[in-house]
């Protein structure tokens, strides 16, 4: 196959190039291969500085062309507020696994929210009850922007409660969405009643204290815990996770650095005690929701096959659409 450059993508091609649906698909079917053993474990790597820092996810995605995929993201919680920046920036490096050629750099802005909404959707699909129809979305900005579309495509979601500290980004975000979607949403600044009402509860924030309360969880709720994607992050009460069914998109992940690790620094739960890996539901190693009343959470730390999976998806729409702008770096 003829090499004419690394393919070069920036966040508006990402955009144009891949879509929610695609990313769901993508996803499910990533986790479903892990499920089956085809994929080997993903690594993570990562570094603090004094206002952020930086992680690199590696993984290696087989197929018919096999890939190895590398994202660098930056997260620099205050950057809105101090910039006018992106919390999270960053770039995916897509490789050929048989010779190592760089075959795309694409932005990983995009990628990032629309799969990290994605893997939201397929835990939902197995492990919210059926016949939910009430959810919270925890953090309004650009990740709960995703979340919400995203869990409409599997749940008959119609009544929403939408909470962010910033009052007028939450009202922003119920304003917008429920004029585009159709459904009830109301921005509400009292977030333990609308947990209590709620049958699915999305966190995704840069929280580093708890704020989902054991207290305020009501049998039969799915949280996806969204926000702690590092050691310093913190959603979700420990007592609640060591009481309920925990799932994790990565076992290790999440007893390092995920919500659940809270859970095990304080000595209420072994890292035996977590239930299953969403990989192992969706390949149908074991079953999700068995009970209505059983209240599930599942710790999205974010692994590098979800990155790899759209990244490759999003690289060869690109090869075959108009957008190609290459560049030679052994030039």
């Amino acid at each position: 196959m003829q090499f004419d450059g690394t393919l070069l993508l920036s966040r508006s091609d990402v955009r144009q190039l891949l879509t929610l649906s695609e990313s769901i698909g993508a996803i499910e079917k990533v986790f479903r291969l892990q499920g089956e053993g085809k994929i080997p474990a993903s690594g993570i790597l990562g570094i603090k500085t004094r206002e952020g820092g930086l992680h690199v996810k590696v993984g290696f995605l087989p197929g018919e062309r096999d890939f190895i995929v590398a994202k660098l993201n930056t997260n620099f919680p205050g950057n809105q507020a101090r910039f006018g920046l992106p919390t999270i920036q960053g770039v995916i490096l897509v490789s050929d696994a048989a010779n190592g050629l760089p075959l795309a750099v694409l932005d990983s802005i995009d990628i990032t929210i629309k799969r990290t909404a994605a893997a939201t959707a397929v835990a939902a699909k197995c492990l919210a009850r059926n016949d939910s129809s009430v959810a919270t979305i925890c953090g309004c900005g650009e990740q709960g922007r995703a979340q919400l579309p995203a869990l409409l495509l599997m749940l008959p979601i119609k009544t929403v409660y939408a909470f962010d500290l910033n009052d007028e980004t939450a009202e922003s975000f119920a304003r917008d969405f429920s004029r585009e979607l159709k459904i009830g949403i109301d921005a509400v600044r009292a977030l333990p009643s609308a947990i209590r009402r709620s049958d699915v509860v999305v966190t995704c924030t840069t929280a580093k204290q708890l704020f989902v309360n054991k207290a305020d969880v009501a049998p039969g709720t799915f949280i996806a815990a969204v926000g702690a994607d590092d050691a310093h992050k913190q959603e979700i009460d420990p007592a609640l996770l060591a009481r309920v069914k925990v799932v994790a998109d990565s076992l290790e992940q999440c007893c390092a650095i995920g919500d659940t690790h809270h859970a095990i620094t304080r000595g209420l739960m072994r890292k035996e005690d977590v239930y299953a890996e969403l990989a192992e539901i969706v390949a149908g190693g074991k079953p999700g929701r068995t009970h209505d009343v059983d209240i599930i959470v599942f710790d999205s730390t974010g692994v590098a096959i979800e990155d790899a999976v759209v990244a490759a998806a999003v690289y060869e729409k690109a090869r075959a659409s108009a957008v190609r702008t290459h560049f030679q770096f052994a030039a």
